[in-house]
């Protein structure tokens, strides 16, 4: 059992924008940041005060996620891009709306007070004394603080306060991943309502310091546990009173949180198999499963249900027998030949969205038209087959002769096909590799579900970089390390079993997230996987990131193996597209055990089973028995999955 969480995305349109630039207009685009680690940038829509993008994404996401923002910025070619404003989404507002959040949100003052992000690890003691009790408070590390420098670093420092005192740690010099590991002490007198606040700062020498957030602990709630230890959520100053929203336009949003907690596929055999049958069998008629799905499926609803099911037969091979089902059942309640598929029907929904995937993939240009719909991709192999004897006759066609050129194509249309390629430029560090003769180089990266190769053109012959079992984490790489933007590392074991590093740099933000995506999605079943790196690099001495002279210490940050990008070429989710269909059908449930009253009652039949015992003697009866199971057998589950990870370990101070 797995709990999945995905956000969809939208980005619309924006209005009333405020003008930046001194021809009185704008040059706006949006970056989407979950947790402020940005993962989509727009493209942006130049001179116009009212965009419109229209760009629509799919993000798989930890469960613990807190919220995503949406920052709408003015790019400027000769300065630093101009903040607009921003919009941003909390977790628990999106989960409080299941059918997610649209329509249009008005743009906010970006308050730097409220750009925090990172956590800091506390240890929490009450330690009686023979005297009196003290408060103990370990300030020991602290992860991916908010860079507030020009280096892309902080020099953090925290500012502990109780009860009128307050002490402060060293700072930390240019690191968002600092260790103090210092203790304060503070008088504690039992029931005392103060609250202890542990504030982090990043230290200036001629302005004042910045500040990256805090984290409030309610002390009555340490006596009872007297000892607390964990990593603690920055949050916000929220003492100043709320900035007014001002001009600064508004942005039109679709997003939508979908937090599903999936079975193991044998609890969803029953289904696929009951509704497969129909299927093959084709029988239409009172009683049967796909006419009464679509008969209580609202309008709303029937875009998501047709490309669930039409995924779920794909994935079974059934698709065309599906549709042909489809067509069946629409012509034969079309009475007017004029208004045939022209409804909201399961029929025009399914076969409007096959439709328009055949268009992206049957393009010749496969880097150009890759299919969004995940669904499509069982297609891939036959459109890659044709254009192979495609362009094999082309090249008969034209007779060219030139044997090795020829070999190499047809070797290379054997390969395994790419899951991701394009130019990247390559980092040299200090190590050995096939890569460490040059020290930044622009070449073409091909990555298949067998290893990363490069070579210095597409049509060169390939050189493999990381066999795909070897991939330990694939992770972005902090500005200050190379001074450049855009920047992973692939971590990988040697053929001696050592731990080495590929530090990769891309051209956008949104490059260089795809390309994070595809290397996690095809080594997520890798054994051995990080839970944690370093978002810096070995240099001289020591980890540019936390400063640790030991260059196999464990990382200082944690992973984010799940956070990835919805492609064209992910494999079909059958257990996901099981569980969603099985959600629609329990909201159908009550209907669908009345429609089945009413047809027992007209036919004589006995009611509906209720128990694994009992055998159902019609679809409909088997239908409900199988929502019954999967009820079951979700309720007899583990609540959830991982457990998604606290705000704080102790409650914050009301």
């Amino acid at each position: 059992m797995a709990k999945r969480s995905s956000l969809s995305i939208r980005i619309v349109e924006g209005k009333n924008l405020p003008a930046k630039d001194i021809t009185g207009s704008s040059d706006p685009y949006c970056i989407v940041k979950v947790d402020n680690e940005p993962i989509i940038r727009t493209a942006t829509v130049w001179k116009t005060l009212c965009p419109f993008w229209g760009e629509e994404y799919q993000v798989y996401l930890s469960p613990s996620f807190h919220a995503v923002a949406f920052y709408v910025m003015d790019e400027d070619a000769l300065s630093r891009d101009d903040v607009i404003g921003k919009v941003c989404l909390t977790r628990d507002a999106l989960a409080a709306h299941p059918k997610g959040f649209s329509g249009w949100a008005h743009l906010v003052e970006v308050d730097p007070d409220e750009e925090v992000q990172g956590e800091i690890h506390l240890r929490l003691e009450v330690v009686r004394g023979t005297q009196a009790c003290l408060l103990r408070c370990s300030v020991l590390e602290a992860r991916d603080l908010a860079p507030k420098d020009r280096n892309g670093a902080s020099d953090p420092f925290v500012r502990v306060r109780y009860n009128g005192r307050t002490q402060e740690t060293s700072v930390v010099k240019k690191s968002c991943y600092p260790r103090w590991n210092e203790t304060f002490e503070f008088e504690l007198k039992e029931g005392a309502a103060e609250a202890l606040c542990v504030e982090a700062w990043d230290w200036d020498l001629v302005s004042r310091n910045d500040f990256l957030g805090k984290v409030v602990v309610n002390v009555q709630r340490l006596w009872a546990a007297q000892q607390e230890e964990g990593w603690f959520r920055l949050q916000p100053d929220q003492s100043k009173s709320r900035r007014e929203e001002g001009n600064l336009g508004s942005l039109q949003l679709e997003v939508r949180l979908r937090d599903e907690t999936v079975l193991p596929s044998s609890c969803y055999q029953p289904l696929v198999q009951l509704l497969c049958r129909e299927v093959k069998l084709g029988v239409q008629g009172p009683g049967q499963l796909i006419p009464l799905i679509e008969e209580m499926t609202s309008t709303e609803c029937r875009q998501d249900v047709a490309t669930n099911l039409l995924k779920l037969f794909l994935g079974q091979g059934l698709a065309k027998d599906f549709l042909d089902l489809l067509f069946q059942l629409e012509l034969g309640r079309t009475s007017e030949a004029n208004t045939l598929f022209r409804s909201n029907s399961l029929a025009s929904k399914s076969m409007e969205s096959f439709l328009k995937a055949v268009q992206n993939v049957g393009n010749m240009d496969m880097q150009t038209s890759r299919a969004k719909e995940a669904w499509m991709e069982p297609l891939q192999p036959t459109v890659r087959q044709g254009v192979a004897q495609l362009k094999d006759f082309i090249t008969k066609l034209v007779d060219i002769e030139e044997k090795e050129e020829l070999d190499l194509q047809r070797a290379l249309s054997l390969q395994a096909p790419p899951v991701k390629e394009g130019p990247l430029f390559i980092h040299r560090t200090k190590g050995k590799g096939p890569l460490m003769s040059s020290s930044f180089k622009k070449l073409h990266f091909s990555l298949t579900t067998e290893a990363l190769s490069f070579a210095k053109t597409p049509s060169s012959k390939k050189s493999t970089l990381i066999k795909l079992a070897s991939i330990r984490a694939a992770e972005k790489v902090e500005e200050k390390s190379f001074s450049s933007s855009h920047v992973m590392q692939v971590i990988y074991t040697d053929d001696t079993g050592q731990l080495q590093t590929a530090y990769l740099q891309c051209k956008s933000v949104n490059e260089l997230n795809q390309w994070l995506s595809a290397l996690r999605k095809v080594s997520i079943n890798n054994s051995g996987l990080l839970g944690s790196y370093h978002p810096g690099i070995f240099r001289g001495d020591k980890w540019s990131c936390c400063h640790q002279k030991d260059k196999t210490d464990l990382g200082c940050d944690k992973t984010r193996s799940r956070v990835t990008l919805q492609e064209w070429n992910d494999p079909l989710d059958h257990d996901l597209e099981a569980q969603l269909l099985y959600q629609h059908l329990l909201g159908l449930e009550a209907a669908l055990r009345e429609k089945h009253q009413e047809l027992s009652a007209g036919a004589g039949a006995g009611s509906v089973p209720t128990g694994p015992g009992e055998a159902p003697e019609d679809p409909l009866a088997q239908l409900l028995q199988v929502l019954h199971d999967l009820r079951e057998a979700h309720a007899s589950s583990p609540a959830g999955s991982p457990p998604a990870e606290p705000t704080c370990l102790l409650p914050l101070q009301t």
